[in-house]
């Protein structure tokens, strides 16, 4: 039965925009509820009868059978660092100590027999000796602040509220930290009730942290503004205000180094005194091929880390003038995480589209790399992977990452993207993409506009007024996969995830003729409204707001619930909600179900598959697998990916 169309719509700034299923808004409301239990029926049995589902599931949870362990963070003499076996739920925070022995400090298995519990974030002391961390239930990433010590494990402070995903900057000697909370950053004795928290500064956002190891040194960032303030007086001097681009800081004694796209999309590397932190020297210009995406300060050295083409680089530095020392040797072709380090060494994290993480160790004094931690190897397919150039609308060059086993013909193929918030694309293991490889499937990953693979300047050309580039990139990389014979309309499947989903229905809603299947997983969808919800308010720098004439026309301009029109033949859609998502309301995909169900002549199901008590993506190892592997099942039996 369809749901119930209301003659609702709103008068803004003189334009009439329906909104016949605002009444989906209400999750709470009975009419709401009867609707989404009748679509988890619809569901269940759509999933009951797709072929292959457990071969997919049993797939996925083999090629997911492999550990992770990160990079070490040297505090003092020890070094914490997350590991995660094969079959377990969530990471679990180790120390290691001077002696080399190890043991378990946080395990977020042991606080919870249904795996719910998740470790948000962790910070110790300059020494060491103590451990501020935040957890969160159900994928709710509402944080819980704790503090413990490290030598006995006994929990000495907390729980403060309030905190998702505050960062944490300990004041020396390990008594007090500054720390975010309510969009305020609060210095706080350990020990002491919150109440007695002083206020650092007037300031309020949400605001990231750094602090030199005297503690004198409080880096506050907030959207592009830069400030370092004493933690104890708070006396506030400016790095970097206004519009015209972001930075980031690392004090490193008496100076600042700064990461930042003022003048360079791409990114350059400045130095400051601390003195004088507005006066910036430019040490390492900007790369008008590659992008930096990280910065650590050794003893001696600067190591850079790049993005080339979605591909990850990394290089040795002077610290004091710039000069490029050596390209440091990395194990392929790869992405590389977050760098750590201690005296002239550096830890980072590598992967492929076909290799599970590992950590690798940098000496810059012998500039050798080698192995540090590995995780358990497995067999995988044997995989083609290889970069293709689409062409947008306007001349802009998309590539796209395709992977598959040798062969030739079109196959059933996913078409993946994100484009938005400056977040890139790069190879990554991971066991959903080799399931569907392995089953005879092709995976394409599209680097459109809207993310951060080529630089701010690419960010910028998906966002606000020029979002639709990103949807036109996503299509121009379809169009592409089709004409090169990867694939056909009537074997592509498009996939996205929150603003990627933003992505995915939007292409859909503009060209349903060029796709069999779409996921849309807890994604953006009511652009008119999204500001209403979630952490929307968030959001305006990115989207725009429907409160301003001009912007409300560029939203209704590619909003997808909006441009879902009666009588076409949209392809199969399934649509993923989470009852705890804190970020993406699932009103959007409730409503933009309901219209698409009314809408659509093609008699290709639409479908939504909810999943309560879990937040923004599934909570545990077990959910992700599950949602995973019925994700695949849906798409290889709506673009004909053979699993008998």
């Amino acid at each position: 039965m369809l749901a119930e169309r209301l003659p609702i719509a709103d008068d803004l700034h003189g334009r009439l925009v329906p909104d016949p299923y605002r009444w989906l808004e209400d999750a709470a409301g009975a009419q709401t509820r009867r609707w989404q239990a009748a679509e988890d029926d619809r569901w269940r049995a759509h999933a009951a009868a797709l072929p292959g589902r457990a071969r997919l599931h049993g797939d996925v949870r083999r090629l997911s059978a492999v550990g992770v362990v990160t990079a070490p963070l040297w505090r003092g003499d020890r070094r914490f660092f997350l590991r995660q076996e094969p079959g377990q739920e969530h990471p679990v925070l180790y120390v290691s100590e001077s002696d080399g022995t190890e043991r378990a400090l946080v395990d977020p298995m042991k606080l919870d027999n249904d795996g719910l519990v998740a470790l948000d974030a962790w910070h110790p002391s300059h020494d060491g000796a103590r451990l501020a961390f935040q957890l969160s239930r159900g994928g709710t990433e509402n944080s819980v602040l704790h503090v413990l010590e490290v030598g006995s494990g006994e929990q000495i402070d907390g729980p403060i509220r309030g905190c998702r995903y505050t960062p944490v900057a300990w004041l020396p000697g390990g008594d007090s930290f500054c720390y975010v909370r309510e969009r305020r950053v609060w210095r706080h004795q350990v020990g002491a009730s919150v109440q007695q928290d002083v206020a650092v500064t007037g300031r309020t956002g949400s605001f990231g942290l750094e602090i030199d190891r005297d503690g004198r040194c409080l880096v506050l960032a907030e959207g592009t503004g830069l400030w370092l303030v004493d933690p104890t007086t708070g006396a506030e001097r400016t790095v970097h205000e206004g519009p015209d681009g972001r930075a980031a800081a690392l004090p490193h004694k008496d100076l600042l180094y700064l990461l930042t796209d003022k003048g360079a999309p791409r990114g350059r590397v400045c130095v400051a005194d601390q003195s004088a932190p507005a006066q910036w020297r430019e040490l390492i210009p900007e790369d008008p091929a590659a992008v930096i995406s990280d910065v650590a300060v050794l003893d001696d050295f600067l190591v850079v880390s790049r993005i080339r083409h979605a591909i990850g680089e990394m290089s040795l530095h002077d610290l004091r003038t710039g000069d490029r020392v050596a390209d440091v040797p990395l194990p392929g072709a790869g992405s590389l995480g977050s760098m750590s380090t201690r005296g002239n060494e550096v830890w980072f994290s590598y992967t492929d589209s076909a290799t599970p993480g590992a950590v690798y160790r940098y000496d810059a004094e012998t500039r050798r790399t080698k192995l540090w931690a590995g995780t358990p190897g497995m067999k995988v397919p044997d995989v083609l992977s290889r970069q293709l150039t689409a062409t947008s609308p306007d001349g802009t060059p998309i590539r796209v990452v395709v992977l598959a086993k040798p062969g030739a013909g079109p196959r059933p193929t996913i078409l993946y993207g994100y484009g938005g918030f400056g977040v890139p694309l790069t190879p990554s293991y991971s066991s959903y993409i080799l399931a569907w490889v392995e089953a005879g499937g092709v995976f394409a990953s599209a680097q459109v506009r809207g993310g951060g693979e080529e630089g701010e300047e690419w960010h910028r050309d998906g966002m606000l007024d020029r979002k639709q580039n990103a949807f036109d990139d996503f299509v121009a990389a379809a169009e592409h996969l089709i004409a090169e014979g990867w694939t056909t309309p009537a074997q592509l499947g498009i996939c996205g995830e929150s603003n990627g989903g933003l992505l995915v229905a939007g292409a859909l809603t503009q060209r349903p003729e060029l796709f069999a299947a779409a996921v849309c997983s807890a994604p953006v969808l009511d652009m008119v409204r999204y500001e209403r919800f979630g952490l929307g308010p968030q959001w305006r720098e990115e989207y725009g707001s429907a409160a301003d004439p001009e912007q409300l026309a560029w939203l209704l301009g590619y909003s997808p619930y909006h441009r879902v029109e009666k009588g076409v033949a949209y392809p199969a859609v399934l649509f993923t909600t989470f009852g705890g998502d804190t970020r993406v309301d699932p009103m959007h995909a409730r409503k933009m179900c309901a219209a698409l169900q009314w809408a659509t002549t093609s008699g290709r199901p639409v479908l939504l598959r909810h999943e309560p008590g879990t937040g923004h993506g599934a909570s545990s190892a077990t959910r992700a697998m599950r949602l995973a592997g019925d994700l695949l099942a849906f798409l290889a039996e709506h673009t004909g990916l053979d699993l008998s």
